[in-house]
């Protein structure tokens, strides 16, 4: 079996890119199809947590484990390290487009160890640095007298407002956050977040038609 793991935040983009790099793979090379886990939780979540975990769990030896690259699996060396070292395990095959590697263990061990620290730490060093920079950059703005973030009380989309209609009703009935949230697959917060949104928005307008 081959298999596409794909790791995003919320840009469609960043999904529809890794995912046809590992299509393409798959497809022109492999001669394959592929089965796509996809997973949206941050990488800084514990590993067993997340769907890589999972996925990991339910590989046989031969099945082929195709990223786009190795930050997606993974931010820590250690990590990266520890889900290598199972899957070597496991005799799973680990493609990683980004970087043209390709980790077995029909390969020499110690050198596919070599390889996947030496990426790892590059990965990890790499993004510590994009992190410093990112920092150093808020706090240049900062310091020059820009206002950083949302505007104190108001709220960003969330994901019941496109059943506002719904979710109202719901809330005239007495139904409580908790069921409210259970029902649209969401958090109690998000839940009051959009009752404090609501509540700000109409008293906007009634301060607007005064």
């Amino acid at each position: 079996m081959v298999y596409g793991y794909i790791r995003v935040s919320t840009d469609k983009q960043e999904y529809d890119a890794q995912k046809r790099d590992i299509l393409a793979y798959s497809n022109d090379v492999l001669l394959s199809s592929c089965s796509f886990v996809v997973e949206t939780i941050s990488s800084r979540k514990s590993l067993e947590s997340r769907e890589i975990y999972s996925l990991i769990q339910k590989l046989r030896p031969h099945d082929i484990l195709i990223v786009s690259e190795l930050s997606r699996l993974a931010r820590s060396t250690y990590e990266i390290m520890t889900i290598f070292k199972t899957l070597l395990e496991k005799e799973v095959k680990t493609i990683i487009l980004k970087g043209n590697m390709i980790i077995d263990a029909d390969a020499h061990k110690i050198q596919s160890q070599v390889l996947i620290f030496a990426f790892s730490l590059a990965a990890e060093i790499e993004r510590d640095l994009i992190s410093e920079r990112t920092k150093s950059a808020l706090k240049a703005k900062k310091a020059s007298g820009v206002i950083l973030g949302r505007p104190k009380g108001s709220f960003g989309s969330n994901k019941l407002d496109k059943h506002e209609n719904d979710v109202k009703k719901l809330l005239a009935k007495k139904i409580n956050y908790t069921s409210i949230a259970k029902i649209y697959d969401c958090s109690r917060t998000t839940v009051e977040n959009f009752v404090k949104k609501q509540k700000i928005q109409n008293e906007k307008n009634i301060h607007e038609n005064i």
